[in-house]
């Protein structure tokens, strides 16, 4: 019987979080509490950036972002959003959308496996994901359990499984 195997990956859907977006430019568009402030957000790339005219403000914009980003399933894990920043006479917070699993984060996650994994079970770096294989299925499973129960400071999704 051949071997089993499937793939650890870091991606973020882009269509979900430009939704993300639009909903929360049309929330702070309609909330009284964001109006004459200049308040906006926009992306361009894997950038996002949100403007408005105080610190309070601009951070009460992240976090309307942040709870349209978790209903969308998309992890908040592969957004890092910086400090306020003065710029003029607006505060700015540039947030970037993290994409892929680094060579570091791809060895810890294979240190893992060899560690606590079962017996039998190879992990693969492969460019920016990982490639698990077993001749039991059943031992992949316990990899991806293994894997959710650990608290790891980047996104994991499994695809490929076959």
């Amino acid at each position: 019987m051949a071997d089993s195997s499937f793939d650890i990956v870091s991606k973020v859907e882009m269509q979900e979080v430009d939704n993300a977006i639009n909903q929360t430019a049309r929330e702070i568009a309609t909330r009284f509490d964001f109006k004459n402030v200049g308040a906006t957000i926009d992306r361009s790339g894997e950038k996002i950036e949100m403007k408005a005219d105080g610190e309070e403000r601009v951070k009460a914009i992240l976090d309307v972002l942040q709870s349209k980003l978790v209903a969308r399933k998309v992890s908040l894990k592969a957004v890092e959003a910086g400090e306020p920043m003065l710029s003029g006479k607006e505060y700015k917070i540039f947030a970037s959308i993290k994409e892929g699993i680094s060579q570091d984060n791809a060895k810890k996650i294979s240190k893992i496996i060899r560690d606590e994994g079962p017996k039998g079970v190879k992990a693969q770096i492969q460019g920016e994901e990982l490639r698990v294989s077993s001749k039991s299925r059943d031992d992949l499973q316990a990899v991806q359990a293994l894997l959710k129960g650990k608290d790891l400071d980047f996104a994991v999704q499994f695809v490929n499984y076959r």
